[in-house]
């Protein structure tokens, strides 16, 4: 039964490819069963990609692009109800003190089924955008990766405390531009402390962690997050789910067979997603709730694995 959580299309995100139709489309002939729309909110013109300023976007396009987004995404759900379960989200960007009452602004104005929490941005920097912006962040943190990392946690834990967000987006994203992106963090005992110290916070709440298969497309070894941080992560008690975080239809359930690999490596037992027409895990996602599923089961779909 493959799923996935996180995904974008070129329609509404500037680095993606492809209409979010497309994008449903080739994760049903894929045999996808549960696919999750996250568009990326719109941000302040602070806070806009370079790509997005050179297409003279703006707070108010951005706004309006979203909103197309979100009764697009209703569409869908409705016109593919037969063939696949679209869950309807978004991604969030907190970068600033101001992006949480962005974040619930949208919270209340859209009914969604999830949102994915994480962290682009530190010091209001891009972190994974390209190296140039990530060595500006890591200079504005002290000048070593061991700090911008700190902080990249720091502000993780900020975001995690403000939303407790249902599923949380590649948990160690900023390993990606860093001078060795296979490291192990537990070499740095700050960082380490806090990577433990937002584990438990999710597992207490009740969130779920993203193994996030992009990181392999990237070129590194492992996804996000590292097996290390997994298996503290089922230390906890916490759950995770899996997400292709495609950004158009040539990675839709990109290396899902690398990733059932390295879940089994770890030794994880099971794999959880979310379900609309349910019970109610989340009182903000009414009717939403999740479910566990061996990995075994996830490994007789032949598509991928």
């Amino acid at each position: 039964m493959p799923f996935s959580h996180h995904s974008h299309s070129g329609e509404f995100c500037g680095h993606g490819e492809n209409t979010v139709e497309e994008v449903v489309q080739t994760a049903i002939s894929k045999k996808f069963q549960v696919y999750a729309l996250t568009e990326h909110m719109p941000r302040g013109e602070q806070d806009l990609y370079p790509e997005e300023v050179k297409s003279s976007l703006t707070t108010a396009t951005l706004s309006k692009q979203f909103n197309d987004y979100y009764y697009e995404a209703l569409r869908l759900q409705k016109t593919y109800a037969s063939e696949i379960k679209l869950l309807i989200g978004m991604e969030i960007d907190w970068i600033r003190p101001s992006s949480k009452e962005i974040i619930e602004d949208l919270l209340s104005k859209y009914q969604f089924d999830l949102f994915i929490g994480s962290v682009h941005h530190v010091h209001t920097i891009p972190i994974d955008y390209d190296r140039q912006l990530y060595l500006e962040a890591r200079g504005k943190a002290g000048g070593t990766d061991e700090r911008l990392f700190e902080d990249y946690f720091d502000l993780q834990y900020e975001m995690l405390r403000a939303l407790k967000p249902p599923v949380v987006g590649h948990f160690d994203l900023i390993r990606l531009m860093s001078d060795d992106p296979d490291m192990r963090m537990s070499q740095w005992e700050g960082v380490w402390q806090k990577i433990l110290r937002n584990l438990r916070f999710i597992a207490e709440y009740g969130g779920v962690v993203e193994l996030n298969s992009s990181a392999l497309r990237k070129g590194m070894r492992e996804p996000y997050p590292t097996a290390k941080i997994c298996k503290e992560i089922l230390a906890t008690g916490g759950a995770f789910t899996m997400s292709d975080d495609s950004h158009g239809i040539g990675q839709v359930g990109t290396n899902y067979g690398k990733l059932l690999d390295f879940v089994e490596k770890t030794d994880l037992p099971t794999l959880t997603y979310f379900e609309k027409n349910t019970t109610t895990k989340d009182d903000r996602f009414p009717g939403v709730s999740t479910k566990m599923i061996t990995v075994t089961s996830i490994k007789e779909h032949p598509t991928f694995f």
